[in-house]
């Protein structure tokens, strides 16, 4: 493994935060990201969301430290300094959606070179929450897995559903599946969008932080998702929902003014899910572990003392066995 560049100017978290470069087996290079190495209860393996890259979670792996846990988070391919996919640095954009599971693969491998703090536990957020089920119906070697806001569904009216799915699977047949989006651009969503209408978060501070991060590295930043990412994301998302819930303990926490991702979806995966807990968050928009410092408080005593109970179990049943 090879030193990658780290941005601690912008990250706002444990000190000692460093990060490497991997190469999945397809070729493509992504980043991968660590803090609190030295961490007595394990480690988080965080699965950030599309747009988003290793420094945004700075302050998450801060709260997880208090809490004793280390922290591994990834750039997935085609964002943060991860490789590009198409001529567009902008557009958001997978081959396969399948594909993400190569990097999921690299950054295990990379969990276990860099001798990281057993037992291991999932956190994916949005897109991260997609790739995360998947990866958890897959076997990934995780004692307990946690979701924020997970994209196990796209918000969407529904009048509006199908003309997603023959949009987005007619710009492949015809060649245009690297164009944006209808209604998305390559603008970064935090530098055009007001703080007034943002679907992010309701701290005006942690907003301010998002966009000082953006404008000190821009080369970090993401615009919309391309017409071909939208069709796998709704194929994936699709073939997730058919599929039975893997045989893990499960938090997922939804803020009660989602409006990005399918809320729907999130109750059905989680009344399907047996022992799976849901935790509304009172005001929540999309990204409740980037808000209020109360909030955060909360999520993250609800996140550290669920990975208190798993790693309790797997000491249990250690014992009896």
């Amino acid at each position: 493994m090879e030193r990658a560049p780290f941005f601690a100017d912008i990250d706002d978290g444990p000190k000692g935060g460093a990060a490497w470069w991997l190469t999945a087996d397809d070729g493509l290079r992504i980043r991968v990201g660590v803090w609190s190495k030295e961490a007595a209860k394990g480690t988080v393996l965080l699965f950030p969301g599309r747009t988003e890259y290793i420094e945004k979670y700075g302050r998450a792996a801060q709260d997880f430290a208090q809490r004793g846990y280390a922290t591994l988070a990834v750039d997935w391919r085609g964002q943060g300094l991860a490789d590009r996919i198409l001529n567009d640095p902008m557009s958001g954009h997978v081959m396969h959606f399948t594909d993400y599971q190569r990097d999921v693969t690299a950054m295990m491998a990379a969990a276990e070179a860099l001798d990281l703090p057993g037992p291991w536990h999932l956190l994916g957020h949005s897109m991260g929450g997609c790739i995360g089920l998947r990866s958890a119906m897959e076997g990934l070697p995780v004692a307990s897995c946690a979701f924020s806001g997970p994209m196990w569904g796209i918000r969407m009216a529904s009048s509006l559903r199908p003309l997603a799915w023959s949009l987005s699977w007619g710009s492949r047949r015809l060649g245009v599946g690297h164009l944006y989006a209808p209604g998305t651009a390559s603008d970064n969503y935090v530098l055009t969008e007001p703080f007034e209408t943002n679907k992010l978060t309701c701290d005006r501070g942690m907003y301010d932080y998002m966009i000082e991060q953006a404008n000190a590295h821009p080369e970090l930043g993401l615009g919309g998702p391309s017409l071909h990412w939208l069709h796998e994301a709704l194929k994936e998302t699709r073939a997730l929902a058919r599929k039975p819930s893997p045989n893990l303990p499960c938090l997922t926490v939804l803020g009660s003014d989602e409006d990005i991702v399918d809320v729907d979806r999130i109750y059905d995966r989680v009344n399907r899910w047996p022992g799976a807990e849901l935790e509304v968050i009172n005001g929540g928009r999309h990204e409740v572990m980037m808000d209020s410092t109360a909030m955060r408080q909360h999520v993250f005593d609800k996140i550290g003392a669920f990975y208190d109970r798993a790693t309790d179990r797997l000491d249990q049943t250690a014992e009896t066995a």
